[in-house]
């Protein structure tokens, strides 16, 4: 089997784990070692490394109570060159095998994430504008969601196509809410994307959500930039 970034042979070591429970890599060592798991102290809230319990920018939010809707949020990643290639071809170059390369690290960590099991919890993925999904052919934080042992309620619907990423962080805090949810949902929900940057996406998302019936709601992210 090749490595589906870089393409290069994929050797798997025989160990009495991957016997009798095989499960098929889709990454080599070479590029698995390149991404950088987050690890050790880390901000309560958003997952940034940190040696304080919240970092600066959580702090910040929590000064807002009626924009800080989000519980928390939990990334498995840092954002790093090599993902910054991964994450290219895959959400911007359409490129969506890609994304399987995360689908052990997603099962894995979310499972870390939760410790007991999130039965009562259904998993929503932060959808893209109509324009956005016909631009790239598919969402990603949909085939993210695809790996999580839950149900999943894709009741949300964005309604403007504003790109977050051409935005400065203060831009980005301060934009309008472009989201809507097709019908109440009294469950505590996870929400399922692809990065963390400023965290008002995912905190748009959830106040909407709370403002019609639902007790929390957390994140699961796949990388914290």
């Amino acid at each position: 089997m090749k490595c589906l970034f870089c393409q290069s042979k994929i050797t798997s070591e025989v160990t009495w784990r991957t016997l009798f429970y095989p499960t098929p890599m889709s990454i080599c060592k070479l590029c698995n070692h390149s991404l950088t798991v987050i690890s050790g102290a880390r901000c309560s809230r958003c997952s940034r490394r940190s040696d304080v319990p919240k970092c600066i920018d959580c702090l910040q939010w929590e000064q807002f109570p009626a924009r800080d809707t989000l519980r928390y949020n939990y990334s498995i990643y840092q954002y790093n060159e090599c993902m910054q290639e991964i994450i290219t071809k895959w959400k911007y170059r359409g490129d969506y095998e890609l994304g399987y390369i995360f689908k052990n690290a997603f099962h894995t960590h979310f499972q870390k994430m939760m410790l007991t099991a999130a039965k009562t919890h259904l998993a929503i993925p932060i959808p893209l504008s109509v324009e956005r999904q016909v631009e790239r052919g598919f969402n990603q934080a949909e085939m993210l969601a695809q790996f999580l042992p839950i149900p999943k309620a894709p009741y949300l619907q964005r309604v403007t196509s504003e790109k977050q990423a051409t935005k400065t962080r203060s831009e980005r805090m301060g934009s309008a809410n472009p989201f809507q949810l097709r019908k109440p949902i009294n469950k505590p929900i996870i929400l399922v994307d692809d990065i963390y940057t400023t965290g008002t996406t995912l905190r748009h998302a959830a106040k909407v959500l709370i403002e019609h019936g639902c007790p929390e709601v957390i994140s699961f992210t796949l990388i914290r930039s």
